[in-house]
C-alpha cells in the first residue's frame, strides 16, 4: 500500500473521550483525487476525512485516526448520533457514476485490515455514508462492491432467505438503520447497498436478508461505546 501524508486542518479532538469503532466509506463526487484533496484540505470547506484513496490506489492520509475528521455530517448508526466522533472516514476518488478500480479496492482492503487491527474494529461496523444518512447521502453508491469486502472479512453480507415483511422496519433498526422510520426510505437505503438492481415494493427477499443481518449483527451489541 502506497501511503502519503497531506495534513488537513479540518479536524479536532473526538468528543467525550470517544474512540473510533465505525468506518464510514464515501465517494468524493469529484472528477479527480487531486480536486478532492484540495477540497478536503481547504479550511474554508470545513470538510475532511481520515483517508483519501486515489484511482490508482495511492492512499492519502489527511487526519490522524485518533482525531475527529469532518466527513459524516448529520445522521445516525445504531445509538450513535455523533458519527464523526466515533468513526474513521475513508473517501474514494470517484465521481459517483464510475466503477471503482481494482487498485483502489485493493488499497481499501489493505487500509481496512490495518484499521481493524489497530482499533479492534468489527466488520459489521464498516458502513457507507448512505447507511447512516439515508435520503441525504447515497455514497458509496450502487457500483461499490460490498460483497467483495465481505468475502475478505472487511464488511458483512446477508444470507438470502424469506422473511416477514411486517418486521422489516424493526429489523432495519436492529441492524443499525435508525436515522429514519420512513419505510420507503429504509427500503431504498437497504437496496442501495444490498440489492442495487432490485425494484418494486418490499418483498420477502428484502425482509429475509435484513432479518439475517439483524439476527447475526445487532448493532449496539457490538459497539465499543454505547
Amino acid at each position: 500500500m502506497r501511503l502519503t501524508t497531506h495534513t488537513s486542518p479540518n479536524c479536532g479532538p473526538r468528543r467525550n473521550g470517544a474512540r473510533p469503532d465505525i468506518v464510514v466509506i464515501h465517494y468524493t463526487a469529484m472528477q479527480s483525487a487531486k480536486a478532492a484533496l484540495k477540497t478536503l484540505c481547504d479550511p474554508q470547506t470545513e470538510v475532511s476525512a481520515h483517508y483519501l484513496i486515489a484511482e490508482d490506489g495511492e492512499v492519502l492520509s489527511l487526519v490522524p485516526e485518533d482525531l475527529r475528521a469532518w466527513h459524516a455530517g448529520a445522521g445516525q448508526w445504531g445509538s450513535v448520533t455523533d458519527v464523526n466522533s466515533r468513526s474513521i472516514g475513508i473517501e474514494l476518488a470517484n465521481p459517483g457514476n464510475c466503477p471503482f478500480s481494482a487498485p483502489q479496492m485493493d488499497a481499501l482492503q489493505e487500509l481496512l485490515k490495518g484499521i481493524k487491527a489497530r482499533w479492534d474494529m468489527r466488520p459489521e461496523r464498516v458502513i457507507g455514508h448512505s447507511d447512516m444518512a439515508p435520503g441525504r447521502k447515497i455514497d458509496p453508491g450502487p457500483r461499490f462492491d460490498w460483497n467483495r469486502l465481505a468475502r475478505e472479512g472487511h464488511a458483512v453480507w446477508p444470507e438470502k432467505a424469506d422473511g416477514d415483511t411486517a418486521q422489516f422496519t424493526a429489523n432495519m433498526h436492529a441492524f443499525g438503520y435508525r436515522a429514519t422510520d420512513d419505510p420507503d426510505l429504509l427500503l431504498q437505503t437497504f437496496r442501495l447497498r444490498f440489492r442495487p438492481h432490485a425494484d418494486g415494493p418490499l418483498d420477502e427477499t428484502d425482509a429475509g436478508m435484513i432479518a439475517d443481518l439483524a439476527a447475526r449483527f445487532p448493532v449496539d451489541a457490538n459497539a465499543t461505546w454505547v
